[in-house]
């Protein structure tokens, strides 16, 4: 009797095993964001007004905001101006450059539900500009 169990328990459990690999399920892709201007490693002199060109693009629900971090630290955003979200969003911000030696540019795409894109960082060179001295008479 107890055999009989033992194998109508194990002919049961059995059935909920599958053969076989599964199914994967896609993830949805990520935002992403790139930098078109400046470019990595780039030099400016300090007290520059740079142009900080961006491109975020989504495939799904579309880009409701861009935020631009300089040395880790929140310095701008921008929302789209057409719509609530829009799949492709081109943005210039500036920064006054301040502070010689490298710096980083870090550009993060936000979807209307918060999902954020992989962080794209460039790093930047400013430099002291050079002081002219009087030619002596």
């Amino acid at each position: 009797m107890q055999r009989l169990a033992f194998v109508l328990l194990l002919a049961t459990t059995a059935c909920n095993l599958r053969v076989g690999t599964p199914t994967p399920f896609p993830t949805p892709d990520l935002p992403m964001i790139e930098f078109q201007a400046p470019v990595n490693n780039d030099r400016f002199d300090e007290h520059t007004d740079i142009a900080i060109a961006l491109l975020a693009r989504d495939s799904g629900i579309g880009i409701a905001r861009v935020e631009l971090l300089v040395d880790d630290l929140p310095h701008s955003e921008a929302l789209p101006e057409v719509s609530a979200a829009v799949p492709v969003f081109t943005v210039v911000m500036n920064w006054l450059a301040e502070g010689p030696g490298y710096h980083s540019l870090t550009a993060i795409a936000y979807r209307p539900d918060g999902t954020p894109s992989r962080p794209q960082t460039i790093s930047i060179l400013i430099t002291s500009p050079e002081t002219e001295t009087p030619d002596d008479a």
